[in-house]
């Protein structure tokens, strides 16, 4: 750590608890930093959200929609822990549908086209009235961070593995801020710089400025950063676009809303329309004479995989000879259009040369260019399951920060984060989601264990428990664990309640009725089998629940929304019980504890790639050492011996942390 910077951290760490300003700081108002200081918030931490502009608090950077394939059930997630952005999503949504209805509900896709500027206003209006949060606009310059002021401090810091602990926060005015626990969500502004052509500036958005302290603050406490790209396209004046002729997507009618506090939507019967256009080889031929005229496109830094750009697009699927684009309109109340799927960074003159080769947009104005940012990230390696880092006790990373793209994982990230540093400053235990709990878990696993070469993105795929993680049930999997956790409000604990009651009353009333096939048939129901419960005939394709009034007239009493849920139970109940005995086999061994401290040098009886990337990632839990990129099934079971022994406090292993060793060096420098 730099000189200077440790000497602010000592000078302000040795105060006592009561003069803390705050007991959480939250550095950044994007998705990932509103929705890490209201869990903080709702915890009961108190909380100061810091950002450079309060007026671009919940801005939507890129595109004006929330959700989708996989995405969807992270929205889901975080609204079933009380979350922000599925509410404001309903409140401001503008088409909502809900994508891969065809093929099943494992992988549906909820998804909704969003008016910014009624998002931004809902948030903001949201926020202002949030118990336990101050919101104030300013730039951070410096952590304050310290090793410990006491013999009780410094063993703490190191009974967890870090080398030091944060204590605030030091503006770019020389103002400090104290709080023990700061969770950083910066997204493309730390260390941000823009492409558009050959140039390049400093910003981490258009027209905003980047954060550079905060890097520099990073690198000297030892973070591993690396650099990551990803862009947005232009904006359309959408009175310039001849829609005629062009593929026409339509919202679903009635449409779902996202939070599960939600029947209604305060738009739905304003539903914009969407439409598809595509590129077309001439406008692949004249880009690619360009490529030259873009910095933004050399691999040294890698780009989103899944949301690639043009000129990305155009060099990787030379086959191809056109790429979707969907014109979405960005409000109710404004021209303005979001060519979604041609993100690049081309000159502006390019631009609107290859705008104008595409169908629908020979005449289109543009109103502003695409461009791309560049822009620092941490190595998420270097992360607790609790999105806490193990370097430094008390400092938390959410968002793109940690080399995620998409708001719905930076929001992910953020009330996970915002939980955890509001139960840290209060003295309580860690809120931790796994693979089986949530695709939240899903994600953080991924980060910690695996890291980053490009942006990641959550896909349904990337989970191996699709039909428990699905976005129907996100309440039931996960609120009665944010409740528990504190950061569920009374409001919402009382909906579920009442909505899992009459899912239960349901299941139990169908698992409960036995009928012969005579009294079957009498209902109008032939069946094959003597003694067949209900749950059983909605695994039957041709079965409807409507079928079943007769014979349980309580079902019908159900609104719409638990019926769809009641189907999908019973349709696939012997698979969710199979998937379900499949998870429970291996959380027996999947959450033995590893000691964070472990030697692993002295496990000799490994090798020395495999010792060198647990000394690096330092698993928490056997499962997350398994999912180590290298791991073999030899290691896995001089782990899982170890974790057993370590269990019962058999420990015979030394764990010893380099700290001691650098708080030795530290010391005798001075």
């Amino acid at each position: 750590m730099h000189r200077s910077l440790q000497l602010i951290a000592r000078r302000h760490y040795a105060r006592p608890a009561q003069a803390l300003d705050f007991d959480v700081i939250v550095i950044g108002g994007g998705h990932a930093g509103t929705e890490a200081c209201t869990a903080a918030a709702r915890v009961g931490a108190r909380t100061l959200l810091i950002t450079q502009n309060t007026d671009t608090i919940g801005e939507m950077s890129c595109n004006p929609s929330f959700g989708g394939v996989g995405k969807g059930v992270l929205v889901r997630e975080i609204d079933a822990l009380d979350g922000v952005c599925g509410r404001i999503s309903d409140l401001s949504g503008i088409q909502f549908k809900v994508l891969n209805r065809s093929k099943g509900p494992a992988v549906y896709g909820p998804r909704a086209q969003i008016d910014r500027k009624i998002y931004k206003r809902n948030l903001q209006e949201y926020l202002q009235s949030y118990p336990n949060l101050t919101i104030k606009s300013g730039s951070v310059a410096d952590l304050l961070l310290s090793k410990g002021e006491t013999e009780s401090e410094f063993q703490a810091i190191q009974a967890k593995g870090s080398k030091s602990a944060v204590q605030g926060i030091r503006l770019e005015d020389g103002q400090v801020i104290r709080a023990p626990n700061v969770v950083i969500t910066t997204g493309t502004f730390l260390g941000g710089e823009i492409h558009l052509g050959l140039k390049v500036w400093p910003a981490g958005r258009i027209n905003e400025n980047p954060s550079i302290g905060l890097s520099k603050s990073l690198r000297e406490a030892g973070f591993r950063l690396a650099r990551l790209k990803t862009g947005t396209p232009p904006r359309l004046d959408g009175r310039t676009i001849n829609y005629e002729g062009l593929e026409v997507q339509r919202g679903d009618d009635p449409p779902s809303p996202f939070s599960f506090l939600h029947k209604t939507l305060p738009y739905a019967d304003q539903q914009i329309l969407c439409h598809q256009t595509r590129t077309n080889p001439e406008v692949h031929q004249y880009i690619e004479k360009n490529f030259h005229m873009s910095v933004h496109i050399r691999e040294t830094v890698k780009g989103p995989r899944y949301c690639p750009s043009l000129e990305s697009k155009i060099k990787r699927f030379r086959e191809k000879a056109a790429h979707t684009i969907w014109l979405e309109p960005e409000g109710l109340d404004t021209h303005l259009v979001y060519p979604n799927g041609i993100s690049n960074t081309m000159p502006e003159d390019v631009q609107l040369n290859f705008l104008r080769m595409i169908r629908g947009l020979e005449n289109v104005d543009m109103v502003q260019p695409a461009y791309g940012v560049e822009y620092d990230h941490v190595d998420p390696r270097e992360l607790r399951s609790t999105l806490e880092t193990k370097r430094i006790s008390g400092l938390f990373l959410a968002g793109q920060i940690n080399g995620t793209t998409g708001y719905e994982e930076a929001a992910a990230q953020g009330v996970i984060a915002g939980i955890n540093a509001g139960r840290h400053a209060l003295g309580l235990d860690s809120f931790i989601l796994d693979r089986s709990d949530a695709y939240i878990g899903v994600l953080i696993d991924d980060l910690i264990t695996k890291g980053v070469e490009e942006p990641y993105r959550v896909f349904t795929s990337r989970s191996e428990y699709r039909l428990l993680l699905r976005s129907d049930n996100a309440d039931l999997r996960l609120t009665r664990k944010g409740y528990q956790a504190g950061a569920v409000s009374k409001e919402r604990w009382d909906k579920f309640e009442k909505d899992s009651n009459a899912l239960e009353n349901a299941i139990a009333a169908l698992d409960e009725t036995r009928m012969s096939p005579k009294a079957w048939a009498k209902a109008g129901v032939t069946l094959s089998s003597s003694k067949l419960n209900d749950n059983e005939i909605l695994t039957r394709p041709e079965m409807s629940l409507d079928k079943l009034y007769g014979v349980i007239p309580s079902l019908s009493q159900l609104d719409d929304v638990l019926k769809e849920r009641l189907v999908i139970e019973g349709r696939y109940k012997p698979f969710l019980k199979r998937q379900a005995a499949e998870v429970a086999a291996l959380k027996r061994d999947e959450n033995l504890k590893l000691d964070i401290n472990l030697n692993y040098p002295a496990l000799n009886q490994l090798s020395n790639e495999i010792r060198h990337k647990l000394s690096v990632i330092r698993p928490e839990t056997l499962g997350a050492a398994k999912r180590i990129e290298g791991m073999t099934p030899a290691a896995m079971v001089v782990l899982m011996r170890f974790a057993r022994r370590a269990g019962t406090g058999n420990q015979d292993v030394s764990s010893h942390s380099s700290f001691d060793a650098e708080q030795e060096t530290a010391t005798s420098a001075q």
